[in-house]
């Protein structure tokens, strides 16, 4: 059924995004659900994320029920107010996704396919290397996203004046790097995996944030789009970086 009417759940899902939240989204995958379809979006300006969103079909009518659109809670909420904090804080960003770059350039390890973020994604702003995920009643970034919601038009150096310092918890701002080992059958590399540690400890002109690091071996599950096993380098909650 949700192949059938993809066309009008295509169409429900975009036009939900720009009446709720004055955002264009792409749609990339759609799955059949029990009760309809699971969209897999990414959005097109300025403000960029990940997301799913959930399109209840009346399978005895064979009708998309448009108004009925809906996430899990606060999930699209947090995904957009991941991309305003990416946005307002473009140059550290920049300055943590160079740094990544160069990681990958010169050691055995990689990241994510993009086609995997589109087609299964779903975590707020990501990109092959890092996903940051954020609370979506978080005091700081509110008034941001609210001035956002407004006027999309508002300038980045506007919007981030409402950023609320007082506010921020670094810690409630997880930023978790997973990269995979580039070869089959080799182990995830603890050296790697020690110098990306050391470096985001040291650097000072990368995003604020509470950052985990995984290296995971090449193997992934495709059904829930993860690489996490016994066999994984991981430092995470209590013990991930806080950057403050």
């Amino acid at each position: 059924m949700a192949e059938e009417k993809s066309d009008e759940v295509q169409k429900a899902v975009k036009d939900f995004f720009m009446e709720k939240y004055k955002i264009d989204v792409k749609v990339h995958n759609i799955v059949g659900n029990v009760d309809g379809a699971t969209v897999f979006v990414e959005s097109t300006g300025p403000v960029h994320f990940y997301t799913p969103a959930i399109v209840p079909i009346d399978l005895s009518q064979k009708k998309v029920l448009e108004d009925s659109i809906t996430s899990l809670d606060g999930e699209i909420e947090s995904a957009i107010q991941g991309g305003v904090y990416r946005l307002i804080f473009e140059d550290e960003f920049n300055n943590l996704d160079q740094y990544l770059s160069k990681i990958i350039s010169e050691n055995e390890v990689v990241g994510k396919r993009k086609e995997s973020l589109e087609n299964v994604g779903g975590a707020g702003y990501m990109i092959p290397y890092y996903y940051l995920s954020t609370p979506p009643d978080d005091k700081a970034i509110q008034p941001v996203y609210e001035a956002y919601l407004k006027d999309p038009r508002t300038p980045i150096s506007e919007l981030k004046s409402f950023f609320s310092k007082d506010d921020f918890v670094a810690e409630d701002y997880n930023i978790t790097i997973q990269l995979y080992m580039e070869n089959e059958n080799v182990e995830p590399d603890r050296e790697i995996f020690n110098k990306v540690q050391q470096d985001i400890k040291s650097m000072s002109s990368i995003p604020k944030g509470n950052y985990s690091v995984i290296i995971n071996d090449n193997l992934i599950n495709e059904k829930v789009d993860d690489g996490i096993k016994d066999n994984s380098l991981q430092l995470s909650f209590p013990d991930a970086i806080v950057k403050k």
